[in-house]
Formats: C-alpha cells, structure tokens, sequence
C-alpha cells in the first residue's frame, strides 16, 4: 500500500478509462414475455421506460449503478439502529445478484444466481442491469423510489430506443422482483431481542447493539451462519493474550505515545463503515482489469453475496463468543488472571467502539471475503494497480497492488484504532479469505464447468 493526499471524494482514484463505449442493437421485435409475482414491477418498470433517441450507453452499467445503489444506501449504513450498517450490505448484496441474473439471462455464460428468464440475445444488458438494479433501490423507501424512478429514466435515455431497450427494462424487472422475493423472509427485520448480561439491579452501558438479528439471517451462499465459525478466543492466561493485550494498549490508544503519524492515519482511513468501504475499491479493480458487462456483474454479485455472508457469519461468531472490547479489557487488566497485563483505569481507544462483541475483527472479515474473491477469481493476489480516498480521513489516497497488503493494512488499522487484537484479526481476515473462496467455487459458476 501506499500513501497519497489529494481532493478526491471517496469514488476513488485510478489511472484507467471507465470502459469503452457499448453500441447497442435497436432491436427487432420479441416474442418473450415476463411473468412477475409481483404485477406492480411490471407497471412500474414500464412507466419508467421514456422515449428518446440519444447516444450508446457506457458498457459499464454495472459499476454505474453499483456508485448509484452506494448513495441510495447511505442512510441504512449511517442513521443508528440495530440494522446499521448491514442492512446497507443487504441491498447491495441484493442489487448486484439482480443486475448479474438479469444480464447473464441475456448471455448465459454461468449458471444463474437464482434465477434466468428467457430472453433474446439482442436485448439491451445495459437497461437490464439498469431496471433490476432500481426496482432493488426502489424498495428502501417511498423518497428513494422517486429518485430511482428518475435515475432509471435518465440512464435509459441513453439508450436508443426500441424493443432492445423495452425488453431489458422489463427483464431487469422481472428478475429483480425474483431475487426480492427469494430474500422477503431472510430474517434481516427481526426485532433486536439482545440481552446484555447482567444481575438484579446492576447497571450496564445501554447504547443501541448493532446487529445482534443478524446470526439468523439466511446466508446469500453458505449453508448456515456457523459454518465458517472459529474456535473460541485465546485464553486470558495465555503469553498470546499478554503480548497482544499489551501491543494495543500501546497501539490503540487515544493519546498513544507509540503510534506512529502513518499509522494513524491509516487507522482512520478504516474507519469508515458501511458499503463505501469497500465498493470503490470492488468498482475499481473490475474497471482495471477492463471487464465487459457480464463479468463485471458476475464479479461484483461475488463479492457483494461473500462480503453479506462474511457479515453473517462474523456477527454470528460474535455474539456467540461475546469477547470483551479492548476498551473493557484494559480497563479491567487486574482480573483477567495474567501476570502480564496492567490495568489502565482511564485508557480510550483512537475513535468510539463500535456496539458489538470484538471477536473476530469484522473489517478484516470483510476486507479478507473481498481478497478471497480477487484470488479466487484472478489465481493470484497480485492486482492492477487500485486507489481509493475515504471520507474518514479527508484528503488522503491509498493505494494497492497485492491483496495481502490490503488485507494487513485494515488488519493493522483495526489494532491502531483501539478496536480488535492482534489474534482477533488474524482469524477474522482467514474466515474472509474462505468465504471469498467458497463463494466463487459454489455460485455463478461457468456453464461450460457445470455441464462437465
């Protein structure tokens, strides 16, 4: 990784052009129809559809849209609640397994995600990914299906018109509504029934949990939220458990003496939270490696299915192990039974913990499911060059080329910050790396390979 300061918003910096311009068949007429569970796609992705006769559109419509689902779903990724950030995942889990079944529908390179419709082979991909990707958006809220309703209108104007364009749209629809409705009944709008382990008549801290439904979601991918669960914790007694206790006591601290200008700025480069995380750097590798629309979808509904999955399986691990916080450990060290730790009664952590358990490292879960979804996919951890800016730590620019060095990079943030142990990301960033991996050997797999 390196380090740069520049202006930039948080959509990133990179050296390569955003695709190359896509002509698009004005279509002959078709014989196809959809047929939608729910009639209202139908009516709303057709009276979305405007008549005009403009330039091609950009082929890059899945990382358009991708930047367009990020704003759409900043408010479920920052306004507090016990569904805060995941259910910002949630949808963009959801949009990106949308716009990938609704183009590989079109051109069948790989088994569908859940579902494939007929279609013809002319129809326009980019208004496909453009209405499956808006009819997703359009559910958060009656404000953001106005907006999608506009932002749909204005990419398809882009398009020539005819059946190529009409048909995509109503496609998009129709599988967008499918993948909708296969996740209605996941568990995400479970109630938050968390109980903070207590006695009769002692106070504990009362802030709102994060996340504590979401061990019971249905995984996009996995078999169940435990399958990738690691064993318990090191044990307080241990020689491991004093040395890392001590080196984040050190690291993590507000005031640190020891943490260098560098390390904090990369510890508050991660804290960012939410989808804007890690979608710029996943719309910028996919940009850098010049992928065509339908491995741009199929790339980006990988990672968005194995970053949902590391979440579950994360949080499951979490509240299943209910590990102390730094912050708790180190203010207690005189009862965790190790010789080697010290109490600090007024020690804080670089920035506010977050409201959940500490084990295992969840950026490193997440930052780990995207390497092993690069890896996976490339045969190797070495990248194109990547660069992204963070709205956590405003003008600065980082920059990858190895996703070893991306994944030690949060990792070593995360410790810098005051918030996981050394051992916590360690085991945080593996389970990522197998998600990745399980992910890509389990959907979307090439036609080719599952006809053998």
């Amino acid at each position: 990784m390196t380090s740069s300061r520049a202006g930039e918003g948080f959509v990133g910096v990179i050296a390569h052009v955003r695709g190359s311009c896509h002509k698009l068949m004005e279509g002959s007429m078709f014989a196809s129809a959809y047929t939608l569970n729910r009639p209202v796609w139908a009516a709303t992705i057709g009276a979305w559809l405007v008549a005009s006769a403009a330039a091609p559109a950009c082929a890059n419509v899945i990382t358009d849209w991708d930047e367009k689902a990020i704003a759409a779903v900043a408010p479920l990724a920052s306004v507090p609640s016990p569904y805060t950030p995941y259910a910002a995942y949630r949808i963009m889990g959801i949009v990106h397994a949308a716009m990938f079944d609704a183009v590989n529908s079109i051109e069948r390179r790989y088994q569908p995600y859940l579902v494939q419709l007929p279609a013809d082979s002319a129809t326009s991909k980019e208004a496909a990914a453009a209405a499956a990707a808006a009819a997703v958006l359009a559910t958060i809220d009656a404000k953001t299906a106005g907006e999608m309703k506009a932002a749909l209108t204005s990419y398809l104007a882009s398009i020539p018109d005819g059946a190529a364009k009409s048909e995509g749209a109503k496609l998009g629809g129709a599988v967008a509504a499918k993948v909708l409705e296969a996740r209605a009944n996941d568990g995400s709008n479970a109630p938050d029934d968390y109980r903070p382990r207590t006695s009769p008549g002692v106070y504990v801290p009362t802030p709102i949990m994060r996340g504590p439904m979401w061990p019971g979601i249905k995984p996009f991918a996995m078999d169940s939220p435990s399958q990738f669960r690691p064993t318990p914790p090191i044990a307080l007694e241990s020689k491991e458990w004093a040395t890392d206790f001590n080196e984040i006591k050190d690291y993590g601290a507000k005031n640190s003496a020891k943490r260098t200008a560098q390390q904090t700025e990369t510890a508050h480069f991660w804290l960012v939270t939410g989808p804007a995380a890690y979608q710029p750097f996943l719309r910028q590798f996919a940009t850098a490696k010049e992928m065509d629309v339908v491995e741009s979808a199929r790339f980006m509904a990988l990672a968005g299915i194995a970053i949902n999955d590391a979440l579950i399986a994360v949080l499951d691990a979490k509240y299943h192990y209910n590990f102390w916080r730094p912050v708790t450990a180190i203010r207690n060290g005189d009862i965790d039974g190790n010789s080697a730790t010290d109490r600090d009664a007024i020690w804080q952590p670089l920035a506010d913990t977050p409201m959940h358990p500490e084990y295992p490292c969840a950026h490193c879960i997440l930052s780990g499911s995207v390497a092993g979804v690069v890896k996976a996919t490339l045969g190797t951890g070495d990248i194109p060059e990547v660069a992204t800016t963070s709205p956590t730590a405003p003008g600065v620019t980082h920059r990858w080329t190895n996703m070893t060095a991306f994944t030690d990079e949060v990792a070593n943030a995360r410790i810098w910050s005051g918030f996981h142990y050394r051992f916590s990301t360690r085991v945080g960033t593996e389970m990522g790396l197998e998600i990745g991996e399980y992910v890509v050997k389990s959907v979307m797999q090439p036609v080719e390979a599952s006809s053998r």
